[in-house]
């Protein structure tokens, strides 16, 4: 990255680091997109089971990775303020804090999947088909996390195009390998929803292994020296890590189980219903990687500016981030409202799971136009390390407006399965007016610091 003197030099950087990025997210989005397919091709139980299994695994993911995404405003400022040297000690650290998760994850699993789905009222192979796939996918929980550091010091460099990269030679791997594992093709058997969770683990030990290498042997990151001295556990900076980690985490947990407590909530659907919601929610979940890459372009840049005490420019890559996804929402809103039947046939055959996806599609554009500004606005306060009021904010929208209006449209409006969509489309909007409130309470904050004598 490089310090920027107008307007059109900070468009085109925040380009440069925005469009690595933005493939990586949906490549790595594709990844679902194409075991979800797969899945539904299989059949609906199949399909219904992995939309289960998903539900229950994508909030952990997504939450726990986001604690660890910590590292990235961290990186990013040291980079800023020109301490090099104090780098390699936190990627290292963060690394152990992974593995420390990694397991936790691991045992809580052991003991709380099963009781959970029996709680359910599932058909005996949907159910059979979400406890296997949620054990294929929990080998890959170690090179996950692990990867998600090291994402997270080559996006803080600004070297997101090596990201993309990595992540770019995974894909082809993982959906052959759903491919020969989901039909049963070159001799394998026929695993139908599991053979997905497999090839989905074996992706992330290739991504967390080429990672690995990279950071090791390639520049500019072998100069940080990250794998040449091996600290100890420093539960102190454990700490510092967690205390900017936690937040986003669970800000980015709120979010994602709340649609997968809408997908459980819906299992008491026919499994037609569920299987077309998974679908139309897949779809808009790769959509969102729209604002989403630009959330995390934005940490690194407003981190990147902050840190080096150029306030004002931290302010331009915040609207310029903004402005963008909103004008990307038009279109993708667009996309969907022209297209939704070719969406819907990708995911299913059936004329009758068909039209139910593309009546859930028409709920999923106004998806587009909340997450456009709530999203990337997180990540300009991820990147100003303003991070406890978005957790508030999101658990407020969420789980306190968003849910529990979706369930009462849901059982008692008469609006079936589309009430839950309705409520949670009510939460984003509230979420994205409150984080544009916060976000313009931070930058007076920090405009009012610069100003005070040796306040720095």
């Amino acid at each position: 990255m490089k310090e920027t003197n107008n307007l059109r030099q900070k468009y085109a950087q925040f380009i440069i680091i925005l469009i690595p990025i933005l493939v990586t997210q949906i490549t790595m989005s594709l990844m679902t997109f194409f075991d979800t397919m797969m899945s539904g091709h299989a059949s609906p139980a199949d399909l219904a089971g992995v939309a289960i299994g998903s539900s229950l695994w994508v909030p952990v993911q997504t939450g726990l990775s986001g604690i660890l995404m910590g590292l990235i405003p961290i990186v990013s400022q040291l980079i800023g303020a020109g301490h090099k040297d104090k780098v390699a000690y936190h990627v290292i650290q963060a690394l152990w804090l992974s593995i420390a998760i990694a397991a936790a994850v691991a045992l809580i699993g052991m003991f709380t999947v099963t009781p959970v789905l029996n709680g359910m009222a599932l058909e005996p192979k949907v159910h059979h088909i979400a406890q296997y796939f949620l054990v294929a996918i929990s080998t890959g929980i170690f090179p996950l996390f692990g990867y998600i550091v090291m994402r997270s010091f080559i996006d803080a460099l600004g070297q997101t195009k090596i990201s993309m990269i990595i992540t770019l030679i995974s894909l082809p791997l993982n959906v052959g390998a759903g491919y020969v594992l989901v039909f049963g093709k070159l001799g394998f058997p026929r695993l139908g929803g599991i053979g997905s969770g497999i090839a989905t683990a074996f992706a992330y030990w290739c991504i967390f292994l080429i990672s690995v290498l990279i950071v090791h042997k390639a520049e500019p990151f072998a100069s940080y020296g990250v794998f040449r001295k091996w600290y100890g556990v420093s539960l102190a900076k454990w700490k510092e890590l967690m205390k900017l980690g936690v937040p986003i985490g669970f800000a980015i947990f709120f979010e994602t189980a709340v649609f997968a407590a809408v997908t459980l909530l819906m299992s008491r659907f026919d499994t037609l219903t569920i299987a077309a919601h998974q679908a139309a929610l897949n779809f808009a979940s790769t959509l969102y990687m729209i604002p989403l890459s630009i959330c995390m372009a934005l940490t690194i840049l407003v981190g990147y500016e902050t840190g080096a005490s150029r306030l004002k420019d931290a302010k331009q890559y915040s609207y310029i981030g903004i402005g963008s996804a909103a004008a990307l929402s038009v279109a993708t809103a667009l996309i969907i409202m022209l297209f939704r039947q070719n969406v819907a046939q990708i995911y299913a055959s059936e004329p009758e799971v068909v039209q139910l996806i593309m009546h859930f599609l028409i709920y999923a554009i106004f998806f587009q136009l909340s997450d456009a500004i709530a999203t990337p606005i997180q990540g300009a306060l991820r990147g100003y390390k303003d991070v406890n009021p978005a957790f508030w904010i999101t658990l407020l929208a969420f789980w306190i407006i968003g849910l529990p209006l979706g369930h009462v449209l849901a059982n008692y409006a008469n609006q079936g399965a589309y009430g839950y969509w309705v409520g949670l489309i009510s939460g984003l909007a509230v979420a994205a007016v409150l984080l544009t409130g916060r976000l313009l309470a931070v930058q007076r904050k920090f405009a009012r610091r610069a100003l005070l004598p040796e306040s720095k």
